[in-house]
């Protein structure tokens, strides 16, 4: 039943008084595309990849994927989109090298190098507001000092200095954020990295150590998305002659939080930081294996004894269909739209 003329009545008053499109039917609210991670599982997991003109959170213990993952996202969206560009605020180093081994053009990506927490909001909140940025990532919020803690001695406490900052500015990114109900504007993606802290004085049920997150609790009702990061085993290869050499390591994506898919779901993501002998180059996930678990997951894929089928096409064993999905871009590219079809129809 549609809105009654009373509703539409006082809708009219309301953007009237406060501009038009300040509230519409939320039927005609345009469809706002989310931006891909770069991998299918966490796409999947995510609900059809990360929310836009929304805050997300990463985080996990130190070396667990947490920039890697972030990074590949950015190169994934700038291969989509040629005119993709990324404000990258840097409080801690941020490696050249490292960002184009994973696929990032860094022509298109401005480094603000700040660890002073003030300054780094304000710049995140500009950029937002102006629109002239596709990607907005702070890397990380646990190396940013907040003013009154700077200016203090060594000696001199600062309790929960951060975490006020930290509420400030989210109160203020809901606006700088919003874009119009009524036209399709620019959308943004907005992440923050942050890192696991032990929870002093806390208990767990399970006898481990409890952990928290730095920034106090404003901020996790704020973010629209939290993801937990972690590394679960390493990826070690056998040379000639003897002896194996470390390439790579098993990335592990929860969901913490979602308002946009379901929570606590799991992602595995095999990323490689050195050449692997089967092909994979440094500073890729291994796409193919990924795509064969999506597939037979989705029901997409089928298996026949040791036959796997996907359409027309047949291979006998996963190794052999692994790899003529690794030289074959097309069907990459048909079998993750066949999985993400799998999720909007609502099969997935």
């Amino acid at each position: 039943m549609p809105l009654s003329n009373e509703a539409r009545a006082v809708m009219a008053q309301i953007n009237k008084k406060h501009g038009p499109g300040s509230v519409i039917v939320a039927s005609t609210m345009p469809t706002v595309p989310r931006f891909t991670s770069g991998s299918l599982s966490l796409d999947v997991m995510l609900g059809g990849g990360w929310p836009a003109n929304q805050w997300s959170e990463i985080l996990g213990a130190e070396s667990s994927g947490k920039s890697t993952i972030v990074h590949k996202t950015i190169a994934a969206n700038q291969q989509r989109d040629p005119g993709f560009q990324t404000l990258w605020v840097a409080a801690e180093h941020y490696d050249v090298e490292w960002a184009t081994a994973l696929g990032v053009d860094v022509d298109r990506v401005a480094v603000y190098s700040t660890n002073a927490m003030e300054d780094a909001y304000t710049a995140m909140l500009r950029a937002a507001e102006s629109r002239a940025f596709d990607a907005i990532v702070l890397d990380s919020y646990p190396a940013l000092v907040a003013d009154d803690e700077a200016e203090k001695d060594m000696d001199q406490a600062t309790i929960s200095a951060g975490a006020r900052v930290t509420g400030r500015f989210f109160r203020k990114a809901g606006h700088a954020t919003r874009r119009s109900l009524i036209e399709r504007e620019r959308p943004l993606l907005a992440l923050i990295i942050n890192q696991w802290r032990d929870q002093i004085g806390g208990w767990s049920p399970a006898g481990m150590t409890p952990k928290t997150s730095p920034g106090g609790k404003a901020k996790n009702y704020a973010y629209y998305t939290r993801l937990e990061a972690s590394r679960t085993e390493w990826i070690d290869e056998k040379r000639p002659g003897g002896g194996s050499v470390r390439v790579g390591q098993v990335i592990k994506l929860k969901t913490i939080k979602s308002k946009s898919a379901p929570p606590q779901q799991v992602a595995s993501i095999r990323f490689y930081f050195a050449d692997s002998v089967t092909g994979i180059r440094k500073g890729e996930y291994d796409t193919a294996a990924e795509l064969v678990t999506m597939g037979v997951l989705h029901g997409l894929i089928r298996l026949e004894g040791a036959w796997y089928k996907y359409g027309d096409h047949r291979w006998h064993g996963e190794k052999k269909m692994t790899a003529a999905l690794q030289e074959d871009l097309d069907l990459q590219e048909q079998l993750a739209a066949d999985v993400l079809g799998c999720l909007e129809s609502g099969t997935a």
